[in-house]
């Protein structure tokens, strides 16, 4: 298992996977974002594997058909408890005459294949709907599709279309590999809202047990307090605390019957895109990882990329303090990769 943590093991996914099984490898969750299809190539035009490059499937299906095998392997390494967070946006179909769009955060200057121009069953400007079809397909294969979460770009990569919007959101599905699994809600709590003070100023404790609600014809039972305290979960720091807490004074103290700090994580989480020097593609956030990686994997666990690009998992992973895996066919991204960690180290020497 040593021999597996902390670095990038560079192949095809497939092999890689199947020698992690072998080792009898296991993680506690997978935080990844899968190629599109027909969009790129990752690799130079004289590698040997290229013909085999996921992603460039002669058709849709068949490259839902291999994601899926991808995943199900990647399901046999996951703790029984595990979960993966899987990020991917959409395009949209193109014909003869026109390309796909390409989305904002995989953009490059690739030629776009013949293959991504015509999809069979799909009429020219179709958005694809390559995200839920892949989720869909997982969950067909025994995956639990939990949550599909809105990642809300307030920075989109602008567009010169007039007879749609401007695309600014991608999703985050998340699923399970148990109906029952690890997942620290306590660690990704976030303030509450003013409105929530609003709505809890008022004496909400003497209200426990009462009817009054509906007219006085409640039927479900008498009310309870809907306030609550804070829960640290595993994962949380100071750092998580001092974000979750709010402004409050004498008077509002005095209003208060219940003094909330924190509500459950929403599932629209607006985070502005990233660039990283030398890569040749938008890059994850790391904002837009650490609620996956809190949530998912307990101080100290594991976290595996299965496709790693320039290793931001790994950071964000270090950072939070768990132990990472990654995986990438590219071995040009290790000089990103090697970077990125090196810059940890650098700030936690400087803090």
């Amino acid at each position: 298992m040593n021999s597996w943590l902390n670095k990038c093991h560079f192949g095809d996914v497939r092999d890689v996977l199947k020698k992690m099984i072998a080792d009898g490898v296991k993680v506690n969750c997978i935080v990844t974002s899968p190629p599109y299809w027909g969009l790129r190539s990752y690799l130079p035009e004289s590698h040997a594997d290229k013909a085999c490059e996921i992603g460039s499937e002669p058709t849709l299906r068949e490259f839902i058909d291999t994601m899926t095998g991808v995943m199900m392997l990647a399901r046999e390494v996951l703790a029984e408890d595990g979960t993966m967070w899987v990020n991917m946006g959409d395009s949209y179909a193109g014909s003869h005459t026109g390309n796909v769009t390409i989305p904002s955060h995989r953009r490059d200057n690739a030629p776009v294949p013949q293959s991504a121009k015509v999809i069979a069953g799909l009429k020219p400007k179709d958005l694809i709907g390559q995200p839920w079809r892949l989720a869909f397909a997982l969950q067909d294969a025994g995956w639990w599709l939990r949550q599909d979460i809105i990642w809300s770009k307030p920075n989109p990569m602008p567009e010169s279309v007039t007879d749609r919007c401007t695309k600014s959101h991608e999703y985050i599905f998340l699923l399970s590999k148990s109906e029952r699994y690890y997942f620290d809600q306590g660690a990704i709590l976030e303030p509450v809202s003013a409105g929530t003070h609003a709505r809890l100023s008022q004496d909400v404790q003497n209200q426990v047990g009462s009817a009054r609600a509906n007219g006085g014809a409640k039927t479900n039972g008498n009310m309870k307090a809907v306030g609550r305290g804070v829960g640290w979960g595993h994962g949380t720091d100071a750092e998580q605390r001092d974000r979750c807490r709010v402004k409050n004074n004498s008077s509002f103290d005095e209003a208060m019957a219940i003094m909330p700090n924190t509500r459950n994580k929403r599932s629209v989480w607006s985070v502005v895109t990233e660039s990283y020097k030398g890569a040749h593609f938008a890059t994850f956030p790391r904002a837009l990882i650490e609620p996956c990686i809190l949530a998912g994997a307990p101080a100290g666990g594991t976290v595996l990329d299965i496709f790693m690009g320039s290793g931001t998992t790994a950071q964000v992973a270090e950072q939070l303090g768990r132990k990472w895996i990654g995986i990438d066919i590219d071995i040009r991204n290790k000089g990103l990769q090697d970077e990125r960690l090196r810059q940890r180290s650098l700030d936690l020497e400087a803090a």
